[in-house]
């Protein structure tokens, strides 16, 4: 089992954990709101239905709908939420809704995880709670969506069974090989987890990175910082998913492809760029804390077999 390690320096696996097991037939999810507001017309049916087709019932509480400002309740209604959810036996999961921002100040309230592992699933905002829990030693964070066509969802379905998935293909950009845990995020939203307790350490982890709606020289600013701050130090290897922007690039300036390379590719460890991942379609999803190896020699990133 690879050993994460907290923010100071300490293995976050030295207490014994339970088993993550598996979904089955039977297995209980519940939908949790850690950020913003949701319509009240927004319709879980779809998501419902795709559980039931899993033999998995998944509660959706009222509180996901709750509206205080821009959030979905106050940071300690939420933060209790999410307590409530993780410290129920009978829960096998999380499905995080709703997203946008909130979910850094549910950490900051005063969220802790418990000693076990919980299967979860999220992206976007959310990611700030999928790296929380990977920087606790906890294994079940998986950074996907719970929309889009059906191959993307079945993808998620094998991860929470335990099953393998294929590889994800993407571009290389500097050859190697790596392996090492997964850490799978939002750009934006682990920027603003550095130097707090919830951003694990990277060493020997490969690092995914995904994004939406920010401009080349935003992206190069927050690289800048991963840079200049030292998080980046002994990482295994990095790898890109998609960043949506709609902007124009002016003549010489860098396109997202270009700052993404010219701020990646730098740092002495295999590069793979544009895997299918990230806001948009597809979103594949990957687990965070899954051992696995990126090949930047053929452009893959594949889960090991027995990747805990």
């Amino acid at each position: 089992m690879a050993v994460p390690f907290s923010t100071h320096g300490l293995a976050a696996s030295t207490q014994t954990k339970p088993p993550l097991r598996p979904l089955k037939k039977g297995s209980r999810l519940r939908a949790v709101n850690a950020g913003t507001w949701l319509e009240p017309e927004a319709d879980f049916g779809p998501l419902v239905e795709r559980c039931e087709a899993e033999g998995w019932t998944l509660e959706v509480p009222e509180s996901v709908k709750r509206q205080w400002k821009w959030f979905s309740g106050t940071d300690q209604q939420r933060a209790d939420d999410l307590e409530r959810a993780w410290n129920n036996p009978s829960l096998d999961g999380l499905i995080y809704v709703g997203a946008g921002w909130g979910g850094a100040r549910v950490l900051e309230a005063g969220f802790r995880f418990p000693n076990r592992p919980l299967w979860t699933l999220g992206f976007s905002d959310t990611s700030s709670m999928l790296m929380a829990q990977w920087s606790a030693g906890l294994h079940g964070a998986i950074h996907g969506s719970t929309t889009g066509p059906d191959q993307q969802w079945e993808r998620t379905v094998h991860l929470l069974r335990g099953e393998q998935v294929a590889p994800l293909q993407g571009r290389s950009v500097r050859s190697g090989v790596a392996r090492g845990p997964l850490v799978v995020t939002n750009l934006t939203v682990a920027t603003h987890l550095i130097g707090t307790p919830w951003f694990p350490d990277l060493r020997g982890s490969i690092l995914v990175l995904e994004d939406v709606g920010e401009a080349p020289y935003r992206v190069d600013r927050m690289l800048t910082q991963w840079r200049s701050s030292g998080v980046l130090r002994g990482l295994a290897g990095v790898a890109t998913g998609r960043f949506s922007w709609k902007g124009e690039v002016e003549p010489g300036d860098f396109s997202m492809d270009g700052i993404l390379e010219e701020r990646l590719s730098d740092l002495g460890i295999p590069l793979v760029m544009n895997l299918p991942l990230g806001h948009g379609l597809p979103n594949m999803a990957l687990p965070l804390g899954a051992e696995a190896t990126l090949n930047a020699n053929q452009g893959t990133l594949v889960l090991n077999p027995d990747r805990t």
